[in-house]
C-alpha cells in the first residue's frame, strides 16, 4: 500500500512541562518523514526561545517545524486562529505525507484541533484594550464585578481567580452583545482524519526533578539576560508567562534573584499539574514509557 493510500493521521504528543515532547516529536517526524506543528501558545513569540523552551536551530533544521517563532511579542493570536490555521496547514501537508506531528501542552490547542472550539467573534482592539484597561486599572475585583454583571451564568462557573479567562468572557461578551455563557455550546467537531494521543508517563517525581533541572539550563543558556531584553514591554500577555514575571518581579526590586529563580521552578510545577490533570481527563491518550517510546508509538501508529 503507498503511503498516499494511509488514512491522514494527526500524532499528537502532549503532556507536561518537561517530559521530553520535543525530542519524541523530531525522532518520529524523521521516522515517518513528516511535519511537526507546534502546539505551544509561547513558542508562537520570536525573542524568547529560551523561556518557552522553543526548538533550537539544530532540532528546527532536523525536521520541519510550523508555529515556532511566528509571531511579534506584540501580535495577537488566539486557540481559533490556531485552529484555522492548523487545520488548512494540515490540509496541505497530507497532500505528500498521510502523516503529521502535533507537539506542545498548549491545552486549549490542542483541543482546539482535535475537538474544535466554539465560533467565538473576532475581538476588534478596541474591546481588548478596553477589558485589559479594566484589569490594569482594578485588577481582578472589577473582572470580577463586570462579569457578574453582563454574564452572570458564566460568573458562577468560572475560575474568578484566573484573569486571563475573566479577561476574555468580558471580551467576548462585550464584542458579540450577548453573554460568553450563551455562545459555549461544548460540541465536539467531527474531523475527517486519524488521531493519536500520546504522553510521556513521568512519576510525579522524576518529572518534577527534570523541571527543576531544565529551569537550572535555561539560566545557563541565558534566560536572565533574554528576559532584561523584552523588559520594556512586560505589559503584553504574550509576556505573562512563567520565567519572565518571577524576573521582571526580580528587576523591578520585588524579588530577589535566588527567589525568582526558585519560584520560576515552582510556578512551573504547578503548570506541569495542570497539564497533568487536564491529561487525566482524556482517557483517549496512549501513556507511554519514555524508555522505549518512539518503538511503542510506532506500533500504535501502525496498528
Amino acid at each position: 500500500m503507498s503511503q498516499l493510500a494511509i488514512e491522514p493521521t494527526l500524532i499528537v504528543i502532549t503532556g507536561p512541562t518537561g517530559s521530553g515532547k520535543t525530542a519524541l516529536s523530531i525522532a518520529l517526524a524523521q521516522e515517518l518523514g513528516c511535519h511537526i506543528l507546534s502546539a505551544d501558545s509561547r513558542q508562537l513569540y520570536r525573542d524568547i526561545p529560551i523561556g518557552t523552551a522553543a526548538p533550537t536551530s539544530e532540532e528546527l533544521a532536523s525536521a520541519p517545524h510550523h508555529f515556532v517563532g511566528t509571531l511579534a511579542l506584540e501580535d495577537y493570536y488566539s486557540a481559533a486562529q490556531y485552529e484555522e490555521e492548523a487545520i488548512a496547514l494540515l490540509q496541505e501537508l497530507w497532500t505528500s505525507s498521510p502523516y503529521a506531528v502535533m507537539c506542545g501542552g498548549s491545552m486549549m490547542y490542542i483541543d482546539a484541533v482535535t475537538r474544535g472550539i466554539d465560533e467565538l467573534p473576532t475581538i476588534t482592539p478596541e474591546i481588548r484594550q478596553q477589558a485589559m484597561y479594566m484589569f490594569h486599572e482594578g485588577g481582578l475585583p472589577l473582572l470580577q464585578e463586570t462579569l457578574k454583571r453582563i454574564d452572570p451564568v458564566y460568573y458562577e462557573q468560572v475560575d474568578l481567580n484566573n484573569h486571563k479567562r475573566l479577561v476574555h468572557a468580558i471580551e467576548i461578551t462585550l464584542q458579540a452583545g450577548v453573554p460568553y455563557s450563551s455562545l459555549r455550546t461544548g460540541q465536539v467537531k467531527q474531523r475527517p482524519f486519524r488521531i493519536i494521543r500520546v504522553a510521556l508517563d513521568y512519576d510525579r517525581e522524576t518529572l518534577f526533578d527534570r523541571i527543576n533541572r531544565r529551569v537550572g539550563l535555561m539560566i545557563e543558556a541565558g534566560l536572565v539576560n533574554e528576559a532584561r531584553r523584552v523588559y520594556h514591554l512586560r505589559h503584553l500577555n504574550s509576556l505573562n508567562t512563567v520565567g519572565y514575571k518571577e524576573l521582571f518581579a526580580y528587576f523591578d526590586g520585588t524579588m530577589d534573584y535566588e527567589t525568582a529563580v526558585a519560584r520560576i521552578a515552582k510556578n512551573t510545577r504547578v503548570y506541569a499539574k495542570k497539564q497533568l490533570t487536564w491529561m487525566k481527563k482524556d482517557d483517549s491518550i496512549h501513556r507511554l514509557n519514555p524508555a522505549t517510546a518512539l518503538q511503542d508509538l510506532l506500533a500504535i501508529i501502525q496498528g
